[in-house]
């Protein structure tokens, strides 16, 4: 198996190079980098290419390891016993398996993605370390080794919101998305907008480009929200002259909420247009 890309998803060499280096180690590939930098977008996109299935798990601050592996349901099975269920006796009938099951015990090779691990309890991902190391875990209520048949191929997110245990990164490789430089960012651009004009492109880069180069934003707006901005652009049929100013002095631009996400950021840009139009 070798990624290569893929039509809908544009990666830069470094990257093609970090998810082909985790596919010949056997390690899960730690991908991090800015919201909205296409991290989730890259393992659905190497599943593809590679025809994987993917099996995804989407981590939130309650989640907890074992619901990866399984969970014994013993409610559901205290309920059947009272109405005399014959489907009691056999325990397996209240075990629900995880997706780290489900990817172990698949026909066929499969893609793992476990989705902002950051988000969850410090000690979540040391308490996924053997099972990722070793591919297998133990069903205690059921007393069978759940062995993986072939090597799920894992991709793990993570917005650095927490600093993850150096045990766990020990047996990751780690690639971070750098935000794009406007180059790739237009090659990205192009594949959701083929038929965007360049003159409203480039306009609407610079302006992108002006706002996410202001000192002091609390959130810079990213790749994803470009992609919605331009989105709006087109259909609301925004002329090329409102994204431009004739004297190159900073304007407040076309639907700016797509960008700026937060009050904070919105008063600074303003305030800097206002200084800017103080000084003409």
């Amino acid at each position: 198996m070798k990624f290569q890309g893929s039509e809908n998803y544009v990666a830069t060499q470094d990257l093609m190079l970090a998810v082909n280096a985790a596919i010949t180690l056997k390690r899960p590939l730690l991908v991090k980098g800015e919201p909205g930098t296409g991290k989730t977008m890259l393992a659905e996109e190497v599943a593809t290419a590679l025809k994987l299935p993917l099996l995804q798990w989407h981590i939130k601050s309650t989640t907890k390891a074992q619901q990866g592996l399984y969970e014994y349901d013993a409610v559901s099975r205290l309920r059947d016993s009272q109405l005399g269920e014959e489907k009691v006796k056999d325990i397996h009938n209240y075990i629900l398996k995880g997706v780290l099951w489900q990817a172990f015990t698949a026909d066929e090779p499969v893609a793992l993605l476990i989705d902002e691990i950051d988000k969850a309890d410090i000690e979540f991902p040391n308490d996924l370390l053997r099972e990722l190391d070793r591919m297998e875990f133990y069903c205690y209520e059921t007393r069978e080794l759940v062995q993986a048949k072939h090597r799920p191929l894992v991709f793990i997110t993570s917005n650095n919101e927490k600093e993850l245990p150096d045990a766990f990164l020990r047996r990751c490789f780690f690639h971070y998305i750098k935000f794009p430089e406007a180059e790739t960012m237009q090659r990205i651009v192009d594949v959701h907008f083929p038929s965007l004009k360049k003159e409203l492109l480039a306009a609407a880069m610079k302006t992108f480009y002006d706002v996410r180069n202001l000192p002091g934003l609390k959130k810079k707006p990213s790749t994803s929200e470009l992609l919605d901005w331009l989105k709006l652009l087109m259909a609301e049929d925004i002329p090329l002259e409102a994204l431009q100013s004739a004297d190159s002095k900073v304007s407040i631009p076309p639907l700016v909420g797509a960008l700026l996400k937060n009050e904070q950021d919105t008063t600074l840009f303003e305030k800097l247009v206002f200084m800017n139009q103080r000084n003409r």
